[in-house]
């Protein structure tokens, strides 16, 4: 029984960690403990450990007497979601091509067929799980247990928010989808050659091609700063 407990534990998490990424679960959707111990075919203890994980890594959050409830998506967390995210894809894509294996390479090559696949596919939902894949590997390749945890969030929102951004109805984003799958493969190349330069480089440009069609869907308006960019030292002594 053992084992078996552990695979539906497994199916349970990843199939929810899914539902959260492709919006299935709506950001701040609160989750039915009874309702899913039926569908995942787990007790309360084991599903409460899933839930326990899936907070850890920023899926949900716990709240006493209210159970787990899907991460919301807040003024405050876009906010700061459009200021970190090219510093972290910066530092992280940068330590991926001083420190990737030839295997890891393998893997990313693999997962970008399978993201060129989803693209002909015209699955918006496949596409963004697979562009979440292929920066995950990067963050391996990485391997910087302060950087981890952060790309790992920043890659819960971004997919959320991509949805929109990989949707193959969006006929205007087409060319920038397809800029945004070049790219891809030259990432691959990049750290497959160790230019730590040239891979941080792009990473800020790749995060450039869909930060403004993003921003254009879920920023409020009031939200007035820089998006997108981190306060530079000139900047920062100027204030001062």
């Amino acid at each position: 029984m053992e084992p078996e407990n552990r695979s539906k534990k497994t199916n349970c998490a990843d199939d929810l960690r899914r539902k959260v990424l492709t919006q299935e679960l709506e950001p701040s959707t609160y989750l039915d403990e009874t309702e899913l111990s039926e569908i995942y075919g787990i007790s309360r203890p084991p599903l409460r450990e899933v839930l326990r994980q899936l907070a850890g890594e920023g899926y949900v959050v716990l709240h006493e007497n209210r159970g787990a409830q899907v991460s919301p998506m807040t003024h405050k967390t876009l906010r700061n979601f459009f200021v970190a995210a090219p510093m972290i894809y910066a530092a992280v894509t940068r330590l991926a091509a001083e420190h990737a294996t030839p295997a890891q390479i393998v893997k990313l090559k693999e997962c970008q067929w399978a993201f060129r696949q989803a693209i002909k596919n015209g699955n918006s939902a496949e596409r963004a799980l697979g562009n979440e894949r292929f920066h995950s590997i990067i963050g391996e390749m990485a391997d910087n247990e302060y950087l981890t945890p952060s790309l790992r969030r920043l890659l819960i929102d971004h997919t959320r928010i991509g949805m929109t951004f990989y949707n193959p109805r969006k006929v205007s984003l087409s060319a920038q989808r397809e800029l945004a799958a070049d790219q891809h493969d030259q990432f691959i190349d990049l750290i497959a050659s160790h230019d730590a330069d040239g891979a941080a480089d792009l990473a800020v440009a790749h995060w450039e091609l869909s930060r403004a069609q993003i921003e254009s869907f879920v920023t409020p308006e009031s939200i007035n700063i820089p998006l997108g960019r981190a306060p530079g030292v000139n900047e920062r002594r100027g204030s001062s």
